[in-house]
């Protein structure tokens, strides 16, 4: 399975940097609570183990008939035997010799903290480095004072204090990680149905579905079904608006005859033909808008809407066979692949599109219009018209696609053709280009394919 991609404002952004802060929080007030409750725990054990042991030096420590101090027996904690273990005791009467334990094989302990029976407390500098100091005072048999002290090494309980830490650091860190995975898989997991949505969307706009397609969680499925009666709704709209802009070209068509018809009659008369001529100019000019504008009027109903797909060369063949019947005598040629291609157009659109420039080819050429349909590695159609007919200079093809334009009045047309083929092709996509050839005229169209089928043309 692929990983999803991480855009800046996507939703899985977000929700992704929203568990990596409860996730740094939470892992930073485990780690921070958790060192204070040890720090506390270790600091309580290791004074109650000191508080332990000078009571249990004060009750060892003796003085012998010559005064000096002395242990009846070792202590029961053996690390006080080690040398510069960390651990030291020491009990000193003055003006007698002290007596300390085989680990302080250097340096001293600071008498002073024993001044009083009750046990005392100090952090004071001991024979390496800084030490947790515990004293007390006693007293021999005959008055003498003696100082009874113990001490550890600050450093044996920072390391356990840091080893602690660094434990718990790779166990939080690891923990972190397995969080932060967890919430990645569960917002992956979660938004997967949007990732559907999103497919299905493409599949609708590069027509290789006529809706959204799939079962969808019960949040996202009102909003799939909702879109799915709108692509319905429009679909209905088109084929209304296609019908309604017919009936309108139809109910202009009478009225615009009848008053051409008029126009002809005023010509032959000798005072009116001035006004014939401008009426039928103008009248001209009419049709000529009225076709125009009907024309863009379906063709836009019909630009790429959700779903629209055609099969090329399945609409031109039909297109190509009604041009040999208008065109008696020329010799029109299809050239396309044996794999039928899915383009994403309208059908209408399209078919209008070829009919406008086949028919504008057989107009100009002399024997042969040729039509070429092709898949690019680039997963573009191109469609390419070509004629052996006079061609166009660069000057003519630069206005060639203005409405009303004709470079040849004996030629029939109305001079709506290009300009009706560059706004199909506009309005589906593609991009019209128009070259003269070394014979005449070349006109290529260039369209997105929505899919292209293994199965082979019937």
């Amino acid at each position: 399975m692929s990983v999803p991609q991480i855009s800046t404002g996507s939703l899985r952004l977000r929700f992704l940097l929203a568990v990596m802060l409860w996730v740094v929080l939470g892992v930073a007030g485990i780690w921070f609570t958790a060192n204070r409750v040890f720090e506390k725990h270790i600091e309580e054990m290791y004074h109650e183990e000191l508080e332990v042991h000078v009571r249990e030096l004060a009750r060892l420590a003796e003085l012998d008939a010559e005064g000096h101090p002395q242990l009846m027996r070792p202590l029961s904690d053996p690390r006080y035997e080690v040398p510069l273990s960390g651990f030291y005791w020491q009990v000193s009467v003055p003006g007698q010799p002290t007596l300390r334990s085989d680990s302080m094989t250097r340096g001293q302990l600071d008498e002073s903290v024993a001044h009083s029976p009750g046990i005392a407390h100090a952090v004071e500098a001991g024979p390496t480095g800084p030490a947790i100091t515990y004293g007390l005072l006693e007293h021999g048999p005959a008055g003498e004072r003696m100082h009874i002290v113990i001490a550890t090494d600050q450093s044996e309980l920072d390391e356990d204090i840091a080893s602690f830490t660094g434990e718990l650091a790779v166990w939080l860190a690891v923990l972190a990680a397995l969080l932060l995975a967890t919430g990645l898989a569960i917002i992956s997991f979660g938004l997967s149905p949007l990732n559907r949505l999103g497919q299905a969307i493409a599949r609708l706009r590069s027509a290789q579905a006529d809706r959204l397609e799939g079962r969808y969680p019960s949040e996202i499925a009102p909003l799939v079904t909702d879109l799915n009666e709108y692509i319905r709704q429009n679909s209905e709209i088109v084929a209304r608006s296609r019908v309604q802009a017919g009936n309108l070209a139809h109910s202009l068509r009478t009225p615009l005859a009848i008053l051409t018809d008029e126009a002809e009659r005023f010509m032959q008369d000798s005072q009116s033909a001035p006004s014939g001529r401008v009426l039928l100019d103008q009248l001209e000019k009419m049709r000529q808008q009225i076709d125009y504008q009907l024309a863009r009027v379906r063709s836009a109903a019909g630009a790429r809407g959700p779903g629209s797909r055609a099969m090329l060369p399945e609409v031109a063949v039909p297109v190509v066979n009604a041009m040999r019947r208008l065109h008696p005598g020329m010799t029109f040629e299809l050239a396309a692949p044996e794999s039928p291609i899915v383009v994403a157009a309208d059908p209408v659109n399209l078919a209008e599109l070829l009919s406008i420039l086949l028919d504008n080819a057989g107009k100009w050429a002399r024997e042969t219009v040729r039509l070429d349909i092709r898949l690019t590695d680039e997963n573009e159609v191109v469609i390419e018209i070509s004629d052996d007919g006079p061609g166009m200079s660069d000057e003519q093809i630069a206005t060639a696609c203005e409405i009303g334009t004709r470079f040849d009045r004996s030629t029939p047309g109305s001079g709506l053709g290009l300009a009706m083929a560059r706004d199909i092709c506009n309005d589906i996509g593609a991009e019209l280009v128009l070259k003269s050839g070394p014979q005449g005229l070349i006109v290529r169209a260039e369209l997105p394919a929505a899919e292209k089928s293994a199965h082979p043309a019937g």
